[in-house]
């Protein structure tokens, strides 16, 4: 398949899978960050934090699958390998084993900060390649971090 298939000009898709690719290998480590924070999260906010983070690893899990899935639906293999995430990725791997809650906070803060980055540049690629459905996809990605970093600033009594 290709993306004439779905309506969609070959050429103007090509950056948008190259971006697309981009942003999975930084969610694939940002997926990670979140479950060694969960794993490792001790203190006096374990409770909540620990529920939280799983619940940001479970949606980063979904999200992965569909970003991937939308690749292949625009007719080009998704990146599968860690050393493409590694490489590929501007979110940076760290060592949550006794990071402080707070610091895990801001850790997820710093990649949702990306993320979202990411995010409005592919809105860009995709409006100009009349590329709805990649569009429509990202924008709800967007959203829920844009309130999820609301949340956690809230929580952990940021500007």
């Amino acid at each position: 398949m290709d993306a004439k298939e779905i309506s969609l000009d070959e050429k103007e898709v090509k950056p948008i899978v190259d971006l697309l690719n981009e942003y999975l290998a930084n969610y694939h480590v940002h997926y990670q960050k979140l479950r060694g924070c969960h794993w490792n999260i001790k203190g006096n906010n374990f409770f909540t934090l620990h529920v939280k983070f799983e619940e940001l690893y479970t949606e980063a899990q979904a999200t992965i699958d569909e970003i991937a899935e939308r690749v292949l639906t625009l007719g080009k293999p998704p990146h599968s390998r860690f050393e493409d995430y590694i490489r590929e990725s501007t979110i940076k791997e760290v060592d949550t084993i006794g990071m402080k809650d707070f610091d895990m906070i801001d850790e997820i803060l710093r990649d949702m900060s990306q993320l979202i980055a990411l995010e409005r540049e592919l809105l860009l690629a995709t409006d100009e390649a009349d590329d709805d459905g990649t569009n429509d996809m990202v924008n709800r990605f967007m959203q829920f971090k844009e309130k999820t970093t609301w949340m956690l600033r809230s929580f952990a009594n940021k500007k």
